[in-house]
C-alpha cells in the first residue's frame, strides 16, 4: 500500500517535469521603418534608437546595430557615417566570436556607439527625438 502513494508522487513530478512552458522565449529583432516624416530632424530616429540601446545595454544582441543602421538612411552624413562605422566594429564583433580578439572587438562596438552618440549630441540631436 505504501508503494502506490510513492508512485503517484513520481508519475505527477516527472509529468510536471515534461511541460512546455519551460522553453526559453527568443525575442524578436528590432524592426524599424522609417519614412522622412517620422525621422524629423533628420537622424533623430537613429540617435534615439542608438540611446535606447545604449541604456538597455543591447547592442551585441542580433538585430540591434542593424536597426540603427536602418534608421540613419535619413541621416545626415555625420550620423550616416558614424552609423556605418557603428556597424563595421559590430561586424567584427561577431566575426571574432570565441577567439581571442573578441573582447577587444566588442569594446570597438562600445567606442564606436560612444563615438555616434558624441556625433548625435554635436548634431543636436540628442536633445530631439
Amino acid at each position: 500500500m505504501r508503494q502506490i502513494p510513492a508512485l503517484v508522487l513520481v508519475v505527477l513530478l516527472v509529468g510536471g517535469c515534461g511541460s512546455d512552458d519551460d522553453k526559453p522565449q527568443i525575442a524578436p529583432s528590432p524592426s524599424v521603418e522609417v519614412s522622412p516624416a517620422e525621422d524629423e530632424p533628420p537622424g533623430a530616429l537613429a540617435c534615439a534608437t542608438l540611446d535606447q540601446a545604449m541604456d538597455d545595454a543591447s547592442l551585441m544582441q542580433a538585430g540591434v546595430v542593424d536597426t540603427i543602421v536602418m534608421a540613419s538612411a535619413t541621416a545626415d552624413a555625420p550620423v550616416a557615417d558614424a552609423a556605418e562605422r557603428l556597424l563595421t566594429a559590430y561586424g567584427k564583433a561577431v566575426s571574432s566570436a570565441g577567439t581571442e580578439s573578441e573582447p577587444d572587438a566588442v569594446a570597438a562596438v562600445g567606442a564606436a556607439a560612444s563615438d555616434m552618440s558624441s556625433v548625435c549630441s554635436d548634431s543636436g540631436l540628442r536633445t530631439v527625438g
